[in-house]
């Protein structure tokens, strides 16, 4: 598997689906499925019951659920924009991400 180009606390933008357009941090990556939760993305409510011994409210409970990885864009923080994402090696040997369009750096 290659190596995932979207990390958690990325800016992302949602390119495909009911909330298209919408932007947000990514909360959570799950490689193995290749899905991501980001913030205020991909509402849906959910019905729970009341749970006294784990102190949990009973009604309807709204929450982000995962959408799949191709549907988000990486947003550069160089250039604002929805970009790809390649790699690179550094003189060191380090490898980082880098945006396909202004070829700046991703990685800190």
């Amino acid at each position: 598997m290659s190596a995932l180009k979207i990390r958690r606390n990325d800016q992302v933008k949602v390119v495909a689906g009911r909330d298209k357009g919408k932007t947000g941090k990514v909360l959570k990556v799950d490689a193995k499925k290749a899905r991501v939760v980001v913030e205020n993305v991909m509402f849906i409510k959910r019905h729970t019951r009341p749970n006294p011994g784990k102190n949990i409210k009973g009604g309807i409970v709204e929450r982000e659920m995962p959408i799949h990885i191709s549907n988000v864009m990486l947003i550069c923080p160089s250039c604002h924009e929805p970009t790809r994402v390649g790699h690179s090696l550094l003189a060191d040997g380090q490898r980082v991400r880098v945006c396909k369009e202004c070829e700046s750096t991703i990685d800190r």
